[in-house]
Order: C-alpha cells, then structure tokens, then sequence
C-alpha cells in the first residue's frame, strides 16, 4: 500500500486550517485544488461525521500550532489504488515524495492567507 508522510508550515492558524479541511460547503473545490468541482457531491454533514464524494480523498493530516504564529502539518497520505490510473498516481505520489500532494496543500493554504479572516 503506497504511503507518504510529510510535515509542512504555512502563516494560516490552526484554527483555519481545521475548518478548511472540514469546509463541505459549495466553496470546498474552491479551496482544494485537487478536487474537481463536477465529481464534488455533499450528501449530508453532521456534526462530526460528513457523507460526501470526491474526486481525491483528503489525506490524514495532524495540525498543530507554530511558534511565532500559524500552523504546522504532519501529513498522512495512505491509498489503496483500485485502478490502473490510481495506481499510476499512487506510483507518482510515493516517487516524487508526495509532491503532488504537498503542492495542492500549500496552494490552498496560499488561498487562505490572502483571504481576510472570518469572524
């Protein structure tokens, strides 16, 4: 089973971070760009749980506090690829280290450092 693990910073605050992960919202493929908007379905979103379809699955990922401000990430990416072509990008993601996934991780959190905070 192909598996990357990876430790990564940005400026964005914990706390914006999480809520990036767990934005179900319209918005979600706005965010992350490895998501694409047409295979992007919300089915239901509870308070902890959410039963929705995606192009990509969200890797595992541990989000804790940096000193001077924002956040670092350890990453958790562990697929079992089911098909010729996943088994394709499975072999690139390992190959490369996990390229592909931390340059998808950092453009969406580019995305929220220019945003103006919420709230």
């Amino acid at each position: 089973m192909p598996k990357v693990e990876m430790d990564l910073e940005t400026t964005v605050e914990p706390a914006r971070v999480r809520a990036a992960l767990i934005d179900f919202s319209p918005r979600r493929p706005e965010i992350w760009p490895g998501i694409t908007p047409g295979m992007y379905e919300v089915y239901s979103v509870g308070e902890t749980t959410a039963d929705i379809k995606e192009s990509t699955k969200a890797p595992g990922m541990t989000v804790t506090p940096r000193d001077g401000g924002g956040s670092r990430v350890h990453i958790e990416w562990n697929r079992t690829p089911t098909t010729f072509s996943g088994r394709v990008a499975a072999f690139l993601i390992t190959a490369t280290k996990g390229r592909p996934v931390a340059a998808s991780f950092t453009k969406a959190m580019d995305k929220l450092e220019r945003e103006p905070m919420e709230g």
